[in-house]
């Protein structure tokens, strides 16, 4: 694995090798006086300062435009402040940014440029809170499990589509800087007792004033360099989605402390502000590792508590009744709902990425689970309306309520918008209540319809040997994995339309929301000729992608080869950190071809992504038919 990291470190140097002399020094951010589009870490949320000053020299107007106009030539974000102009924000997270460059003025996702400011807050204090808990173990300390438990869901509210609420961030907030108080002081205490002399930390946990903007954090350098900062920022991004998936896992109540130190380790290397870019490729091959550990705990978790998925026929049209609705990924959220409603006549319907709660078994037993209502997060503005009963967000994703709606639709744990009630401690009363009071569904739904999940790797390796021999016998050709995150712009119909083109001995594995796009279709579909074997296998939620891989290593191990050399295609869809962190983690195993799409991330600058190119075949997808053709021959 560090030999494939050595090779692609070479590759990166060899390509970004302008400035090499200045690479002789690690790239450091200067400490910050004034800033355009600074937040001090100790300051009120939303004040930001006027006027860039830097350690060694204040730079002028014009020669902040210069360094913005070289990071504009790698990064389009960087425009405005090289044409001199003023932005309202800054974030380029999420497949959906503004016109693939970045949101500037307010998000597309909704998010306002206050809240914006009070997340890249919450990032900058993050750091710092983990370069506290770096020094704090390197005196024999140990970081409390409250504020790691913070630290995990924090972060998570940070991503495309969790959390749009300001005063909730601004509790978020108080506690973070409450959070890096304590370890500061108790790091220093424990010092003081042992004669040891803490080196004064620098960065986001330093001293003065940080830069915590995207773009006054590119600027914020002595030797402003976008190939560094682009992978500053696929590190930063594959870590939001990692630690978004361990507290996910920590609900289901798995941690493990090497995920955390890990966690801290790498988030200190970002806070400390002090960047090497071999060490950068590492942390972000190492995040993949960490992700698949992660994911795999998260499987795991559920398993232990809900038994393995079968596989489980979902129906997709409405039943008559009272009725809730129970969106995003927290199993535990929607297993609290189904006791609080047990013997009151309330059907429970899951909506997106809560389908494939279905399969477990310790879940499905509830009758009033009743069925999946609706498609992907995208769509809610269209379908939330139509439900006769209140919906329960769980994690993300969440858009800004329609008034039709606004009334009925609750956020609990990390999720959180402006005006809309939030729900504590799985005290789902009020859901259940509001509920009671609506008429609900006046009818069934004719004719029924269903979908099908509960296709994990426990269900598919319990037929491992039909699906070897069908393959052996030339039954099944070649398989896809078409899936990801779902998302509104119409180059997505892309994945319908290959999938649509997979021949009729090919499987399709799916996951995440992204197989909304054909999951519906499982009837036309059908199964492989004389095997009985479906053609399309939902393997579940986008943290699911541990079942997938699991999958593609036994049939490996079958064949006695590797992934990269079994006849399966992977096409990604992308649209939020999540996805960037399962991306890592198929780097990590290094495999190789992926497609992705619909649009490359506007925060990797062209000279990472050659990289990703040439070392991992890493590929945009482009027309389905053609790219079908050269699935199909090995490319």
């Amino acid at each position: 694995m560090w030999t494939m990291a050595a090779f692609v470190r070479g590759r990166v140097l060899a390509a970004a090798a302008v400035a090499a002399t200045a690479r002789e020094v690690p790239w450091r951010l200067a400490t910050i006086g004034t800033a355009a589009l600074l937040r001090s870490s100790t300051g009120a949320a939303g004040s930001y300062l006027v006027r860039a000053a830097w350690q060694r020299e204040m730079r002028t107007e014009a020669e902040r435009i210069t360094v913005a106009g070289k990071m504009a030539q790698s990064l389009a974000i960087f425009e405005s402040a090289a044409a001199g102009k003023a932005t309202a924000m800054a974030c380029f997270q999420c497949e959906q940014t503004n016109e693939g460059k970045g949101c500037t003025v307010v998000g597309v996702c909704g998010k306002t440029p206050e809240v914006a400011g009070q997340q890249d807050e919450a990032i900058s204090l993050i750091k710092a809170i983990a370069q506290h808990a770096v020094q704090l173990k390197s005196v024999g300390g140990q970081v409390p499990a409250h504020i790691s438990d913070l630290v995990l869901e924090t972060m998570f509210a940070t991503l495309t589509n969790v959390n749009f609420d300001e005063e909730r961030w601004r509790r978020y907030l108080d506690q973070l800087r409450q959070a890096k108080t304590s370890l500061a002081s108790e790091a220093q205490s424990l010092a003081k007792n042992e004669g040891i002399e803490l080196k004064p930390l620098s960065g986001a946990a330093g001293s003065g004033p940080v830069a915590v903007s995207v773009v006054e954090r590119g600027l914020a350098a002595d030797s402003p360099d976008p190939d560094i900062y682009s992978l500053c920022e696929l590190l930063t991004y594959g870590l939001k989605g990692m630690m978004a998936y361990a507290e996910h896992a920590r609900v289901l109540g798995k941690r493990d402390s090497e995920v955390i130190d890990f966690v801290y380790e790498a988030l200190a290397y970002l806070g400390a502000e002090e960047f090497e870019l071999g060490r950068l490729l590492d942390l972000c091959l190492k995040t993949g590792e960490c992700n698949l550990k992660v994911m795999g705990l998260l499987n795991e978790g559920a398993i232990d508590r809900y038994d393995p998925p079968t596989p489980t026929k979902v129906v997709t049209t409405y039943k008559k009744g009272k009725c809730i609705l129970v969106s995003g990924h927290d199993l535990r959220d929607l297993e609290a709902v189904l006791e609080a409603t047990a013997g009151k006549g309330i059907n429970v319907y899951t909506h997106g990425e809560m389908l494939p709660a279905h399969g477990y078994p310790k879940l499905k037993h509830h009758s009033h689970l009743i069925g999946n209502y609706g498609g992907a997060w995208q769509l809610q503005k269209f379908e939330f309306p139509r439900f006769p009963g209140p919906i329960l967000v769980t994690t993300n994703c969440i858009v800004e309520p329609r008034k039709s709606y606004a009334g009925r639709i609750f956020t609990t744990n990390a999720v959180g918008y402006k005006n809309v009630t939030h729900l504590e401690n799985r005290d789902f009363a009020p859901l259940v209540e509001q509920a009671l009071a609506m008429d609900g569904f006046q009818h069934d739904e004719t004719p029924e319809k269903f979908t099908m999940t509960g296709f994990g790797h426990h269900a598919v390796l319990g037929i491992a040997d039909q699906v070897v021999s069908a393959i052996k016998d030339g039954k099944i050709k070649h398989f896809f994995l078409i899936g990801g995150c779902d998302g509104s712009e119409i180059e997505r119909s892309y994945y319908a339309d290959l999938a649509d083109k997979v021949p009729k001995d090919c499987v399709i594995l799916t996951l995440a929301c992204g197989k909304y796009r054909f999951n519906k279709k499982f009837e036309e579909f059908g199964t492989i000729a004389g095997t009985g074997i479906p053609r399309i296998l939902d393997v579940g939620q986008c943290n699911d992608a541990f079942s997938a891989v699991k999958i593609a290593e036994a049939l490996a191990n079958a064949f006695k080869t590797d992934i990269n050399s079994l006849p399966l295609s992977i096409v990604l869809s992308w649209f939020e950190q999540k996805a960037v962190s399962v991306l890592l983690t198929l780097l990590a195993l290094n495999v190789q071809k992926i497609r992705i799409g619909p649009a490359l991330p506007a925060f990797v600058s062209p000279t990472v992504l050659n990289v990703l190119v040439d070392k991992f075949q890493l590929t945009p997808i482009a027309d389905p038919a053609a790219d079908l053709e050269a699935m199909m021959n090995g490319q």
